[in-house]
């Protein structure tokens, strides 16, 4: 057996969740332009499209109508309303890429990551949790960027303590203190995971084949 045949898997669900302003957007970004076995699953939000974003590519903007027919079926792995909007993951593409051994990153919240620990697909799933260093660091994290309104901001600062009160809900959870500490520390669970016995399909024909060498 050649060892492209052992080195064949499954793809992983990757979620990364995060109160917003505490880094998941630049680790995921950063994690997706350095791996090519990593692609982005692009959520169905009813939200406007905020400067820069394209349809498609940052997100399905849909209607709330549209939004409801998809649920109805049977097409998105979860669902949650997050600030008055509805979002959404299509479950088409992500069965695809997990199918080529494409690890998939899911930006979603702990309500949307319940729902896939729920799922048929939950042996695929790795959670990571990432935390700030302090609540004033996301504070001013969020100002910096300079994304919202101050009533925005407050409104996502009321929101992170109960986002980040389901963090023992994750299988890893990373202290953003150290951008770069941090990202070496995601890559470091990505391998990790990608080597675990019952993603690796072609591992048990291999050992069969070193026990029948040894017999014959």
């Amino acid at each position: 057996m050649s060892s492209d045949a052992v080195s064949n898997r499954r793809g992983l669900m990757l979620v990364m969740s995060s109160p917003s302003g505490a880094g998941k957007t630049t680790l995921t970004r950063r994690l997706l332009s350095e791996d090519d076995d990593v692609v982005m699953s692009v959520s169905a939000t009813t939200r406007e499209p905020r400067p820069g974003e394209v349809d498609g590519k940052d997100y399905f903007f849909v209607s709330h109508e549209r939004f409801r027919e998809m649920i109805d079926e049977g097409e998105l792995l979860e669902h949650a309303v997050v600030f008055e909007n509805r979002y959404g993951t299509p479950r088409g593409p992500v069965i695809q890429a997990l199918n080529a051994g494409k690890d998939v990153i899911f930006d979603i919240d702990w309500q949307g990551t319940q729902q896939l620990m729920s799922s048929a697909s939950a042996i695929d799933l790795v959670r990571i949790f990432i935390l700030p260093p302090s609540i004033k660091a996301l504070e001013e994290r969020l100002h910096k960027r300079a994304q919202d309104s101050n009533e925005t901001v407050q409104k996502r600062m009321a929101q992170a303590e109960s986002e980040i009160s389901h963090w023992a809900e994750y299988d890893y959870v990373l202290i953003n203190d150290d951008l770069e500490r941090t990202y070496e520390d995601l890559k470091a669970i990505v391998r990790a995971e990608r080597f675990r016995r019952e993603r690796r399909p072609g591992m048990s024909d291999f050992v069969r084949q070193l026990i029948e060498e040894r017999q014959s």
